[in-house]
């Protein structure tokens, strides 16, 4: 078990090809700071940095594996001095597959296994199977992934992992100007265009929608606050959706034909409007761009 207060750490290590690039990420995901192949022997000096972080990191993972193999043997020494010590929790994350599945898996990447040189993937697999075997029985939690798709691996590291860190989706809500070219990282997109324009009126054409002015002006109109009304409903259907699917990051673009004045006063509303049950951002891409 992990404590309430303190260092909490994660070791995640397994066969290569099992999946620790996933597992790391899906910790990220859950606000650990996570490290990619650490030497076991400088454990104790890296628990020293962060110790002078003065509780500012109080979830980390780190990868260590075979990679480092000439300094593995230390894992277990490094970690039980940590424990005894210095009072340091830690759990073993290990992650396992089948020999068919690994093999299949290195032939579809065309990598070579770290410990097959000049043999088969299977002659690797062999072997780092055997040199894990002692820290395969010590790990306080195992995952097979043979049948494992990327995205089921994360939603069960997140609902083991949720205890010390919450998994939660960013929802970024991007204002754009159709004029200046689709972001090409949005997910979802709602195109405003058909709003009255501030940008023919003259006393408005200067300002943003983020000025109370243009806000109130696009905002009047019944056919705004029908397209709100029905754009509200299928957000609150689809975020927790994306959300449980184990998405992190969801770009919801608003586009206006020059991104200063309707979508930048759409955009304003949302964030507005679901900053309080979701973790949201608002960027208006084109704003100094003009209308």
């Amino acid at each position: 078990m992990f404590m309430e207060k303190g260092l909490n750490l994660v070791v995640i290590t397994g066969m290569s090809g099992a999946g620790k690039t996933v597992a790391v990420q899906s910790l990220e995901d859950l606000g650990f700071f996570c490290i990619d192949n650490l030497p076991p022997i400088l454990l104790p000096k890296f628990i020293d940095l962060l110790e002078q972080s003065e509780g500012k990191l109080r979830k980390v993972a780190l990868v260590i594996d075979l990679r480092g193999r000439e300094f593995f043997s230390s894992l277990f020494e490094s970690l039980d001095m940590l424990e005894k010590t210095r009072g340091i929790r830690y759990q073993i994350l290990f992650l396992d597959a089948d020999d068919q599945t690994l093999v299949r898996r290195y032939k579809e990447t065309r990598r070579r296994h770290p410990l097959s040189k000049d043999g088969t993937p299977l002659d690797g697999i062999i072997q780092e199977r055997k040199l894990l075997e002692e820290i395969k029985g010590k790990a306080q939690q195992i995952i097979d992934t043979s049948q494992l798709k990327p995205s089921q691996l994360k939603s069960r590291i997140m609902a083991h992992y949720s205890q010390i860190g919450r998994a939660y989706m960013t929802v970024n809500f991007i204002s754009f100007g159709y004029k200046h070219g689709i972001p090409i990282d949005a997910d979802l997109l709602f195109d405003v265009r058909f709003l009255p324009n501030p940008h023919y009126v003259d006393t408005l054409r200067p300002m943003t929608g983020k000025d109370k002015n243009v806000y109130n002006y696009v905002h009047k109109w019944s056919e705004t606050q029908q397209f709100l009304t029905r754009l509200e409903d299928l957000l609150e259907f689809l975020l927790p959706h994306y959300s449980q699917e184990g998405k992190s990051h969801l770009v919801v673009g608003i586009g206006c034909t020059g991104g200063k004045h309707r979508s930048v006063a759409i955009a304003e509303y949302l964030y507005n409007k679901f900053k309080e049950k979701e973790h949201c951002r608002v960027i208006h891409r084109d704003i100094e761009k003009g209308g």
